[in-house]
């Protein structure tokens, strides 16, 4: 059986703050989602960003990483690969177009890991903090 893929980024503008997503109205993410047919994950990324928090203003630096994780309330077998990458913007507004992500805002990178819902999305995040300092 082939393991899903997810694709998103860590998204910094020029404060240094750092976009997160609200899903459904009940946890917090960063942007990212499935790689559709024909996409590489790179591509998918931006799309998703795009879709979620309404960056069209990306620069790509580099790819963070990657973990596996379930997504909220599906089981162990439903685990996902998500593929993390690394964006700057000098955009300013956020307007999400995706209904299941209602909002979207910048916080500051200190914060982040405590306002991500899934333990393993801040266990990520906290492991490749030192990277985003010199951004």
């Amino acid at each position: 059986m082939k393991r899903p893929v997810i694709a998103g980024g860590v998204v910094i503008n020029k404060k240094s703050e750092v976009v997160v997503v609200n899903q459904n109205n009940n946890s917090w993410s960063l942007p990212k989602g499935h790689i559709e047919k024909g996409e590489d994950p790179l591509t998918a990324a931006k799309r998703e960003i795009n879709e979620e928090c309404g960056i069209t203003d990306l620069t790509f630096i580099k790819e963070l990483g990657y973990y596996l994780r379930p997504s909220y309330g599906e089981n162990d077998s439903a685990t996902k690969l998500r593929i993390v990458y690394l964006f700057t913007t000098d955009q300013k507004e956020l307007k999400p177009t995706d209904p299941e992500n209602p909002e979207a805002r910048f916080v500051p990178k200190s914060q982040v890991a405590d306002l991500l819902t899934h333990p393993k999305d801040k266990n990520f995040f906290l492991e490749i903090l030192n990277e985003l300092e010199m951004i």
